[in-house]
């Protein structure tokens, strides 16, 4: 992925590649790092593009400033004071923007990881929920704020939270409108971890730095399985676990894994 083309420029998004990790940091710090439809669109083509690379082993989203993600900026995205969309526009626009972005981040075939400060709310509460590993800080803020804005939940919320935390605790967030600390979120198991906010960016690049180094098509594979396995039956899944294990049997990151534990080293996976 280049990250050199002055046409792929966004400033609300900034994506640079390093050593098979791309992160994509949201820039609009001015908003809360809200997202209009402009950065929504840029964060889904980087995705996409993401998907096809097989020189990426992680995806890495953060944002600049004090907070994460305040959700979706529908003032600047419907260009009207009130920031009403007109009738039938939601479901017209829902599936190729918001909700498509959430779709990738649950499905592309590398980890995801999220680094979480301040706030993350609606949208930026589900961008963090549909990372692979979510990394806060103790008192960054996770809300859901549907109910106080008159209307019902998107972006998965209504998907994500029941399955991460059980259906009484995502009726305390949706129909409550429940702010949950970053503390209160790993206790939870909403997300990943919540440190110290002096020790986030730290433990976060570790995080990235030890999936970087992982065997990426198998993490890809797994991730595959459990997105299905709470969709099908167990006879299905152990299909679906056979195949997983039938293509990860054929890649590089396999046979290395063998030889490292017949000569008692730790392997050196490169992703392929």
């Amino acid at each position: 992925m280049s990250t050199d083309d002055p046409a792929a420029a966004s400033p609300a998004i900034h994506h640079d590649v390093r050593d098979g990790v791309l992160t994509l940091r949201i820039q609009r710090e001015d908003k809360r790092n809200a997202l209009d439809q402009a950065s929504t669109a840029r964060l889904i083509d980087l995705l996409e593009a993401a998907a096809l690379d097989e020189s990426l082993r992680v995806v890495h989203i953060t944002a600049a400033g004090d907070d994460f993600c305040s959700g979706s900026d529908w003032v600047s995205s419907n260009g009207e004071g009130t920031g009403r969309p007109r009738p039938a526009s939601l479901v017209r626009r829902l599936p190729l923007q918001s909700h498509r972005l959430i779709e990738l981040l649950l499905t592309v075939q590398l980890p995801v990881v999220a680094t979480v400060r301040g706030w993350a709310a609606g949208l930026g509460c589900q961008l963090a929920l549909a990372a692979d590993f979510a990394v806060a800080a103790e008192d960054a803020t996770f809300w859901e704020p549907f109910v106080r804005r008159g209307f019902t939940p998107d972006t998965g919320a209504s998907w994500l939270l029941p399955r991460l935390v059980g259906a009484a605790r995502a009726r305390r967030m949706l129909l409550l409108g429940e702010k949950v600390s970053g503390t209160r979120a790993a206790e939870w198991g909403l997300i990943h971890e919540a440190v110290p906010p002096a020790e986030l960016d730290a433990r976060a690049q570790s995080l990235v730095a030890s999936l970087a180094q992982g065997p990426t098509v198998t993490l890809g594979l797994t991730k595959q399985l459990l997105l299905r396995s709470a969709e099908v039956p167990l006879a299905r899944a152990l299909v679906d676990e056979s195949y997983g294990l039938e293509l990860a049997s054929r890649t590089a990151d396999f046979r290395e894994a063998l030889a490292a534990f017949k000569d008692r080293r730790d392997p050196t996976f490169t992703g392929r």
